[in-house]
């Protein structure tokens, strides 16, 4: 049970950092489960690499709750405020592509949750950052009430390609908004604001499939989930800090080449196990 708990600890961690980095959580995910094996169904730790996010989301809430909750006191009364309405309505624009490819969601992490389109994304993204950052003009939007609705739906459009294992969904979000002409801060913003409806939809599908097939959860299990969320959440709060802070006064060309990097690893850790 004690190095169950360890091992939940050091998943919360990985998650919590690379959730919010566009570096690719699933990449990272794939090469920790080669160093660590839990003693859990795979029933449970399908929904565990879901549900662990929640952690992650429950910190973007907690760090921009003045800017999510659309209701305020002004003149001593409860009033809503149009601006934060505005700003969900575009989530939810920006979420509505998502939906309409979740269907195939368990299709392609059966499919194509390997190594070789792990690597390939990785790659594929990391290059995008440097051509993106090496052509890109000067913002044109730099404050999130800036967001077009047509904005919204294209950066959703893009989110929708990290249904592609190892693309990472802040990570395509990121690409989209910076050749929309969006800041770096800016569209760092509104990524974190689209996972709060996706990750929590996900994670709740996942309870849900969970729970209709039948499967037992031990006690441990539970604990290990619990710890999982909490340590991702504590993370998150320090990672979704430093990237508002890199991004004033950096590019992304570093997550780029680090991207680059471990794609390579995961290429090399692959043709390893294949010769083991």
């Amino acid at each position: 049970m004690f190095f169950e708990i360890l091992k939940a600890i050091l998943m919360g961690i990985v998650e919590g950092i690379t959730e919010w980095l566009p570096i690719s959580s699933t990449g990272h995910m794939i090469l920790l489960e080669q160093i660590i094996k839990f003693n859990a169904s795979e029933e449970f730790m399908s929904m565990f690499r879901v549900v662990i996010q929640l952690g992650a989301i429950m910190a973007v809430v907690v760090l921009f709750w003045g800017k999510l909750w659309p209701f305020g006191i002004r003149h001593g009364r409860v009033a809503s405020k149009p601006e934060v309405w505005q700003l969900w309505f575009k989530v939810v624009a920006a979420t509505l592509p998502v939906l309409v490819i979740s269907p195939l969601d368990d299709w392609m992490e059966a499919h194509f949750y390997n190594y070789i389109t792990v690597a390939a994304m990785l790659i594929l993204y990391g290059a995008l950052f440097f051509v993106v950052e090496n052509r890109r003009a000067a913002p044109h939007v730099s404050r999130l009430e800036q967001i077009t609705y047509r904005d919204a739906i294209i950066i959703g459009l893009w989110q929708c390609l990290a249904i592609i294992p190892g693309t990472s969904r802040s990570g395509a979000t990121i690409v989209g908004g910076l050749l929309l002409g969006l800041s770096r801060a800016c569209v760092a913003e509104f990524t974190f604001y689209l996972a709060i409806p996706v990750m929590a939809g996900a994670s709740l599908l996942k309870v849900v499939k969970f729970a209709l097939s039948g499967a037992a959860i031990t006690g441990s299990e539970v604990a290990v989930l619990v710890t999982g969320c909490v340590v991702a959440f504590v993370v998150s709060l320090a990672a979704i800090r430093f990237l508002m802070d890199y991004v004033k006064r950096h590019d992304f060309k570093f997550f780029g080449a680090y991207r680059i990097v471990l794609g390579i690893i995961v290429l090399a850790v692959a043709a390893v196990s294949a010769i083991a």
